[in-house]
């Protein structure tokens, strides 16, 4: 169990048009979360929190995470210098999503070296039926190489 508490949720009413943060975590205690570029709105990057990152991102501005893939919390920006400062967050109309809008410092918000996550789009004409035609192209170009920005210490 967190010792990270919000709100407890109340009704459907107060939780859709009220005034108090009440986000619903997941089974597995985390919560979507959505973060765009504050001033152009591009989607920047889909992670998760739990109440001990989004409790750590209200503290401090810093967008921060839970990993996953590494069973940790992770600050945006803690290894590359990417880091993300929080301009705004909103939640979606059930709060079950958190939307972060962010200063992102450095440019780049993907460990790949990409100013967004999404740096790849389906390739027209693509279809199920066709494997051969499911390609991916590249729409983004890189900003930094990470195998030197995450060396392992």
């Amino acid at each position: 169990m967190s010792t990270f508490v919000f709100p407890a949720r109340t009704t459907s009413s107060e939780i859709e048009l009220g005034t108090t943060l009440q986000p619903k975590f997941g089974p597995d205690g985390l919560i979507p979360c959505i973060t765009t570029d504050h001033l152009t709105n591009e989607v920047l990057m889909f992670a998760f929190m739990n109440a001990e990152s989004l409790a750590l991102t209200l503290a401090t501005g810093k967008a921060s995470y839970w990993s996953r893939s590494r069973n940790k919390l992770w600050v945006k920006g803690e290894e590359s210098g990417n880091a993300q400062l929080v301009k705004e967050l909103r939640v979606d109309c059930d709060q079950d999503v958190i939307l972060l809008k962010v200063d992102n410092v450095g440019g780049a918000s993907c460990h790949n070296g990409y100013k967004s996550c999404f740096y790849r789009k389906l390739a027209p004409g693509a279809t199920v039926a066709n494997e051969a035609s499911l390609k991916l192209e590249m729409v983004g170009r890189p900003l930094f190489d990470p195998a030197i920005v995450y060396k392992k210490k």
